[in-house]
C-alpha cells in the first residue's frame, strides 16, 4: 500500500476510534449522571466538563514536559483505563454471586472462590502497574 498510503489509512482508523470511544465515554457518563446520581445537565454543559476534564490534564502535562512528556502520557493515560476493570468485574462477580439477581443461575461456590481472589489480584495488579507508571513518568 505504500508509506503514505497506510499512514493515512492509520491517521483515519485512529481519529474514527477516538470519536467511537468519545461517544461511548459521553453516553456512559450521561447514563450514570442521570439515571444514578441524578445529575441532570444540558448536553451542551455535560459535554464541556467531560471534555475539559480529558483535555486539561494533557495541556498542563504538555505545558511542563514539552514534546517528550506526550509518550509516556499515552502510556500513563492507558495504565489509568486499565483501572477501570475492576470497577467492572467487582460487580460482575457480585451479581452473578447474589441468588436475589441471578436466581437458579447463581455462581456455585467453586467458581465464587476462584473468582473473588482473581478480581482481588487483578485490582492489585493494576494499582502496582499505575504506581510503577506513575513513578517512571515522574522521574522522566
Amino acid at each position: 500500500m505504500g508509506s503514505a498510503v497506510a499512514s493515512g489509512l492509520f491517521a483515519i482508523a485512529l481519529l474514527c476510534s477516538g470519536q467511537n470511544a468519545t461517544l461511548t465515554g459521553t453516553l456512559a457518563g450521561q447514563i450514570v449522571m442521570e439515571g444514578f446520581l441524578d445529575i441532570r445537565l444540558r448536553p451542551w454543559l455535560r459535554r464541556l466538563i467531560t471534555r475539559l476534564l480529558a483535555i486539561v490534564p494533557a495541556i498542563v502535562v504538555i505545558l511542563i514536559y514539552g514534546e517528550r512528556g506526550t509518550g509516556p502520557l499515552i502510556i500513563l493515560s492507558q495504565v489509568v483505563l486499565s483501572l477501570q476493570l475492576p470497577f467492572a468485574i467487582f460487580p460482575l462477580v457480585q451479581f452473578t454471586s447474589d441468588p436475589k439477581f441471578m436466581g437458579r443461575f447463581t455462581s456455585s461456590w467453586w467458581i465464587k472462590a476462584l473468582a473473588w481472589p482473581v478480581v482481588l489480584i487483578i485490582a492489585v495488579l493494576n494499582v502496582y502497574l499505575l504506581y510503577q507508571t506513575g513513578v517512571a513518568f515522574f522521574k522522566s
